[in-house]
């Protein structure tokens, strides 16, 4: 199949990029079906944006072992047990 570079319009800030053949080719290969929608520059701070610089959101939580106060990045469920690093690793061990 042969790819010949496109000139698409960044859906944020307007201005004309190229998709290039071989992008075009990574994107069939990886079975991708959209074409991109945004420049480089505007990917890549929509990145930036998307991991919070690294923040994840931490949920408050008592441990099902030893009752102890602790955060977890999830949000726990109904019925699951919870542990705090230092439980989770003793329990962790003991499965395997």
């Amino acid at each position: 199949m042969g790819f010949q570079d496109k000139s698409l319009q960044c859906a944020d800030c307007g201005t004309n990029f190229t998709f290039t053949a071989r992008e075009q080719e990574f994107y069939a290969v990886k079975g991708f079906t959209n074409e991109p929608k945004r420049c480089q520059s505007c990917r890549q701070s929509r990145k930036r944006q998307g991991n919070n610089s690294g923040q994840r959101q931490m949920f408050a939580a008592t441990c099902a072992q030893c009752g102890k106060e602790t955060e977890v990045p999830f949000e726990p469920r109904e019925g699951r047990p919870v542990y705090c690093s230092d439980c989770f690793n003793k329990v962790k061990t003991t499965r395997s």
